[in-house]
C-alpha cells in the first residue's frame, strides 16, 4: 500500500492549524482520526510530514525479471509459464515461480497469452 501524498498531509495538518475540527477534517480529506493524530504527532517529533520509507528490501528479482522478460516473450512467445520460469533461471541464476511469472507477464504492455500446458 502506498503512503498519503505530503501534499495531502499538509492541507490535512493546515485545516486542523485553522480550527477546523478533527473529526469533520477527516470526513473531508477520507482519512481517518489516528492518521491525522499520527500525523501531527510526527510534525512534533521531527518538523516534517514526509512519509517513512517503505520498509524492507528492495524487490530485485521483480526488477531483473521485468527487463529480461519483453525479449525473451518476443524470441519464445509458445513457451509454457514453466518453461519461462526455466529459462530465467538459466540466464539470471534466480529461480521464480509460474504465479510470479503470470504477474509478470501481466504487467507488461499489450497482451501476451499465457500456453497453461503442453499438449
Amino acid at each position: 500500500m502506498k503512503p498519503y501524498s505530503k501534499d495531502l498531509r499538509i492541507r490535512v495538518l493546515a485545516a486542523v492549524d485553522g480550527g477546523t475540527p478533527r473529526d469533520e477534517v477527516a470526513k473531508i480529506f477520507s482519512v481517518s482520526l489516528p492518521t491525522i493524530k499520527r500525523w501531527l504527532k510526527r510534525r512534533r517529533e521531527t518538523g516534517n510530514v514526509e512519509p517513512k520509507p517503505i520498509p524492507g528490501r528492495t524487490p530485485l528479482k521483480g526488477i531483473t525479471l521485468g527487463a529480461w522478460l519483453p525479449e525473451h516473450l518476443n524470441k519464445n512467445p509458445d513457451l509454457t509459464l514453466g518453461e519461462h520460469c526455466e529459462a530465467f533461471e538459466e540466464h539470471t541464476g534466480t529461480k521464480v515461480s509460474t504465479a510470479t511469472m503470470s504477474r509478470a507477464i501481466a504487467r507488461l504492455p499489450g497482451e501476451w497469452p499465457l500456453k497453461k500446458s503442453l499438449r
